[in-house]
């Protein structure tokens, strides 16, 4: 009962926390081109927000491991409202990166301990489906927060004072998630940057469809309006490329948590699944090559990178979950949020690079490397799964 009291409460603070969250920063960014910064400026305070997820992810599971998971969440809820009120009090530009960088780092921190909630309190049997309805939920909110703002527009001075709205209602929520027993390894648990390498040398081959997943899901889609606008698409068909993209990993999580759930061989079906979701970005890669000759394919691709990158991170998110617990499961959490944005820095800057340079053999080259290193690595392991089962 209490598992699952505390599963609605974290869909529930989430749902409304994370709306917030995506109505705020492109209200920010807005409100500073407004102001006439230069874009150099607005991509910096844009990437400061992956900056404080940067920072305080390797060490999420020593701060959990002193506060306790159900403390260290508060923490993480309450500390983007208070900086969300600190964008009414002033406008100075200085203070205002400093106020983005500390709600980005609480944000880190409470995408990394939900998770591991979410992991935790699923029952065995239907952990898949629920994790992959989680991943849903995140790819809606992603939607419903822009789309409000849109509406709402960013002149209008209530914008803000709903996202404190939503953050408030998501601080709510949290106050139901139920008080968890001291975690069985918060004495043995490695930690810190020790705790990450720990993980990574573990579990390396799920680390990397992290790092895929975020490089094709994450990092590419928000280069998707530039790559439309170069192949000589009107704006608001390139600006539809990203929403395709974000859709695509919406409507594929449940289905293949939903397969992940029913394998008689769960770790063997995940790694055989995940060179399924690599041989698909390969092929996307691959399309890339006639892209420019055939602009529609552009539309198959965005929807590839989207679906099947997001399902490597719910198979990941799902075999963490299923293989540990307490402290461990929040450490390798926080490597897996790690790699995954590690996957989307690297991919954004790459294809920008790669899209000036050769937007065609250059990238299509640099999308098959990264997705052939995922198939190699997710086809051996899998062979390897299955051999030590015939033993």
């Amino acid at each position: 009962m209490a598992a699952h009291r505390g599963l609605i409460a974290v869909f529930g603070s989430t749902l409304f926390q994370l709306c917030g969250v995506f109505m705020l920063l492109p209200l920010l960014l807005l409100l500073l081109k407004r102001a006439e910064v230069s874009n150099t400026v607005a991509g910096l305070f844009a990437a400061t927000e992956w900056l404080g997820i940067f920072i305080v992810t390797p060490f999420a599971s020593a701060i959990t491991r002193i506060m306790g998971r159900r403390n260290a969440l508060w923490l993480a809820t309450i500390t983007p409202l208070f900086t969300a009120c600190g964008f009414l009090l002033t406008d100075q530009l200085a203070a205002w990166f400093v106020l983005l960088l500390l709600g980005a780092m609480a944000g880190g921190m409470r995408w990394v301990l939900a998770e591991a909630f979410i992991a935790e309190f699923s029952p065995p049997q239907h952990r898949g489906t629920l994790i992959g309805a989680y991943a849903t939920l995140i790819g809606m909110t992603m939607v419903v927060g822009p789309a409000l703002l849109a509406w709402l527009g960013a002149d209008d001075p209530a914008a803000l004072r709903i996202v404190i709205g939503f953050m408030l209602i998501g601080l709510a929520w949290t106050a139901f998630i139920p008080r968890l027993p001291q975690d069985h390894d918060s004495d043995t648990a490695r930690v810190g940057l020790v705790g990450l390498w720990h993980a990574v040398r573990a579990n390396p081959v799920v680390m990397l469809a992290g790092f895929v997943g975020g490089f094709f899901e994450m990092g590419l889609s928000s280069v998707l309006p530039i790559y439309g606008l170069s192949l000589g698409l009107p704006a608001g068909q390139a600006a539809l490329l990203l929403s395709l993209s974000g859709l695509g990993g919406m409507l594929c999580a449940i289905p293949a948590g939903m397969v992940a759930d029913r394998f008689a061989s769960p770790i063997l079906g995940r790694r055989r699944l995940m060179v399924l979701m690599a041989v698909l970005l390969l092929i996307s890669g691959a399309m890339v090559l006639a892209v420019e000759q055939l602009t529609t394919w552009v539309w198959a691709v965005a929807l590839l990178w989207g679906s099947a990158g997001g399902t490597l991170y719910t198979l990941t998110m799902f075999d963490i979950g299923s293989r540990e617990t307490g402290i461990t499961l929040v450490n390798s959490t926080a490597v897996l949020v790690l790699t995954y944005t590690l996957g989307a820095l690297v991919a954004s800057s790459a294809a920008g690079l790669m899209l000036d340079w050769s937007p065609s053999v250059g990238l299509s080259l640099m999308l098959m490397v990264v997705a052939g290193g995922g198939v190699y690595a997710f086809a051996r392991s899998a062979r390897a799964l299955a051999q030590a089962q015939k033993t």
